[in-house]
């Protein structure tokens, strides 16, 4: 969608596009959809990196930001473990209760670039994986390991209300 080619940091734009993705898919209201969206998308990020890298002839291009796209509502699933398949919602920003949600949405945002940035173990060796399943593959760890604040945060919001 473009967000590659924006400067400064285009990770960090394409991690925004992602968390428009991860509205979409909370929008359909239903964990079938997420789930194969979610699926779908990291599939499209793994062949449409690896063929990036094959014909701009480098690892991981910096211009191509689909696996921060895909990868950036793995965060949420902290989310889902708390709240179960009622997690898995998201409401019209012209409803409150969407507003309600932006604590964890921001947390998403933040702790997933954190993480893609910072890389630590074992997220930092799984860019050895061949082509475009190392160029997604730390993305989902750090989708994956960016959920456990968001929870935190969604836990935390819970306690004091």
């Amino acid at each position: 969608f473009g967000s590659g080619r924006l400067r400064p940091g285009p990770g960090t734009w394409g991690s925004l596009v992602g968390v428009a993705w991860l509205l979409v898919l909370l929008g359909a209201r239903s964990v079938p959809i997420f789930c194969a969206g979610l699926i779908a998308g990291l599939a499209v990020s793994i062949w449409l990196c690896g063929e990036a890298e094959r014909i701009l002839g480098e690892h991981d291009p910096g211009s191509v930001v689909i696996d921060e796209i895909a990868a950036v509502p793995l965060g949420w699933l902290g989310v889902c473990l708390l709240k179960g398949s009622a997690g898995l919602v998201a409401h019209s920003p012209m409803e409150p209760a969407f507003w309600a949600q932006w604590p964890e949405l921001l947390m998403v945002f933040v702790a997933f670039r954190v993480f893609d940035i910072w890389k630590p173990w074992p997220i930092s060796r799984s860019q050895n994986l061949p082509g475009g399943w190392g160029v997604t593959a730390d993305d989902v760890l750090a989708g994956l390991v960016a959920a456990g604040p968001v929870a935190a945060v969604a836990w935390w919001r819970h306690a004091i209300s």
